[in-house]
């Protein structure tokens, strides 16, 4: 089981900058984007199987130093980007954390298998029917 985004915050650090998109003139003066930086490897909230599966489903997300990096500029305010940064943070580690269920061969049953040859039976003899006769 995960522990809560709260557990990690000793082990992240943030990082601001100017943002694009909404906020008209208060883009040009305010640094609302954040970005979220943490290293795997150093973590001690989390065990040595839990970080072996992170660090193989995020292994296309991570820095060549175990580094992940997440931004926000979703908000005008910087306050709200921390808070969204730091949700996609923990949804990202629930989901590279879950393991998916493993598939279970089946058959078709033996009245499901009958009811599909009695189907192609009657159309083989549809389209016999449609020949000419000789």
């Amino acid at each position: 089981m995960l522990p809560p985004a709260t557990a990690f915050l000793p082990e992240i650090t943030f990082q601001t900058s100017r943002a694009s998109g909404p906020g008209g003139q208060n883009v040009n003066k305010v640094e609302s984007r954040v970005e979220l930086r943490w290293h795997l490897m150093d973590s001690q909230v989390l065990t040595d199987l839990q970080k072996q599966l992170i660090l193989e489903k995020l292994a296309g997300q991570l820095t060549t130093d175990g580094l992940l990096l997440l931004t926000a500029q979703d908000d005008r305010s910087q306050l709200r980007n921390k808070e969204i940064v730091l949700a996609r943070f923990h949804e990202l580690l629930l989901k590279s954390l879950r393991r998916p269920k493993p598939r279970k061969a089946t058959k078709p049953s033996k009245g499901a298998v009958r009811k599909r040859l009695e189907g192609k039976k009657i159309q083989g003899e549809k389209k016999a029917n449609r020949r000419r006769l000789e």
